[in-house]
């Protein structure tokens, strides 16, 4: 049995999309004769908490921790929300305050890639002992942070250790990248580590199709596509939602605001009687204050029901009982290669999906690859009111549903083995 020791900063107790992949990857790759170790902080300041995750940790796996010092946590003595938004990657882009220049300047040049960086150094002094003292076939760090991914660039020059990079974002064509208030040296060194990191690393996994393709005009290393995906825990009973509900789980802060959609649906409302009496907008996360500005705006105000952070068991509750399921994301070029987490959890809800986003998201050809749903840009309001008035008809007789296919691939399970393959092939 190989054995492969996992770098990652997000680990449960984490919350949110950030610990899911490789907390299920863990979960299954000794299914395929691969035992993982995973190396984590021992005091990390995570913005999201979910305990529930916890049951989720395979019994008997290894934990290695070491502590690590966290610049946010000082940050915190400025300002608490602030804070917690630039560590999650939620950066204002209307109209920043005076305090969030100051901290997204310290955070883009003084903390480079993130603020995470100043693990690095302990953690390579710790690794290097415990990689000569212990057989491991492979290293495999995880980004973002992306830091983590020196701390095997450096053992990778130490140890001549076979090295996975994987990246469950883009590095310095991140959307929020630009926001960073970066000098010309600053973003330099960020675009010199990006490319070190790339050209040395002997395989690099990417979550989606348009990563893999910036990363290819930077590195002849081999790259390999493994998106995120859905995991099925527990058998969840449907509940239909009795309204018709349209459903977004996740942060949508002012950069995601769909104005497209509550255009749309304020037209909806006042063409038809029935569906404004049974149009049902469910927001589970944190919501923006711009979001809700819109909204009230188009007199949609009172058709919002805002249920704050759930965990993980419970979102995937309200997915599976939603009549629509929306995916938002930024209308951004930089954002096409963005797929986030839920819309693989979205797919095994098999409820349908409205998705809004920038021409050209791999979003798109996921949607379209599963008949999962739909995918708009913000130019096509008209096909948006449309598609929506043929799922409001639907649901009035009792038939709306979705016919997907092909999603058994996302799976978790069939993922680590595309992950299995990458290890064995090094």
């Amino acid at each position: 049995m190989k054995r492969v020791l996992i770098i990652t900063y997000y680990w449960p107790p984490a919350g949110g999309p950030g610990v899911q992949r490789w907390l299920n990857f863990v979960k299954y790759l000794k299914d395929f004769d691969i035992e993982p170790v995973v190396y984590t902080p021992e005091n990390p300041n995570y913005p999201i908490v979910d305990p529930d995750l916890l049951k989720v940790v395979p019994e008997g796996v290894e934990v290695l921790k070491q502590p690590i010092r966290e610049p946010y946590r000082l940050a915190k003595v400025f300002s608490k929300k602030k804070t917690q938004q630039i560590s999650m990657g939620i950066i204002s882009e209307k109209n920043p305050s005076s305090l969030e220049k100051m901290m997204l300047y310290v955070r883009g040049n003084y903390f480079i890639p993130d603020a995470r960086v100043g693990w690095v150094k302990p953690s390579v002094a710790f690794l290097k002992d415990h990689l000569t003292d212990n057989t491991f076939d492979a290293i495999i760090t995880t980004g973002p942070p992306h830091s983590l991914h020196l701390i095997g660039l450096r053992l990778k020059k130490i140890l001549s250790v076979k090295w996975i990079a994987d990246f469950r974002d883009p590095w310095t064509t991140i959307h929020y990248h630009k926001s960073l208030r970066l000098s010309r040296s600053s973003e330099a060194k960020h675009k010199k580590l990006e490319a070190e990191v790339l050209r040395n690393a002997d395989r690099i996994i990417v979550t989606s199709n348009s990563t893999g393709g910036e990363f290819s005009e930077i590195t002849d290393s081999p790259i390999t596509v493994i998106t995120n995906g859905y995991e099925v825990t527990e058998a969840i009973i449907p509940k239909p939602d009795k309204e018709f509900t349209l459903a977004h789980i996740g942060s949508l802060l002012s950069e995601r605001n769909p104005e497209i959609l509550w255009q749309v649906l304020n037209e909806l409302c006042n063409e038809n009687e029935k569906f404004q009496n049974l149009l049902s907008i469910n927001l589970a996360g944190v919501v923006g204050d711009d979001v809700m500005q819109s909204l009230k705006e188009y007199d949609l105000e009172d058709k919002v029901k805002l249920i704050g952070y759930v965990s993980h068991s419970e979102a995937k509750q309200l997915q599976h009982n939603a009549q629509v399921l929306l995916l938002l994301e930024m209308d951004k070029p930089e954002t096409r290669a963005i797929i986030p987490g839920k819309l693989f959890e979205y797919l095994i809800a098999k409820r349908p999906v409205i998705a809004l986003g920038p021409e050209g998201s791999d979003i798109q050809e996921i949607l379209e690859e599963t008949n999962a749903g739909c995918f708009f840009t913000t130019s096509d309001k008209q096909a948006v009111k449309e598609q929506l008035l043929q799922y409001f008809n639907a649901y009035e007789l009792g038939d709306l549903q979705v016919q997907s296919k092909g999603i058994d691939r996302y799976s978790r399970y069939e993922l680590t083995r595309s992950l299995s393959k990458v290890i064995n092939g090094l």
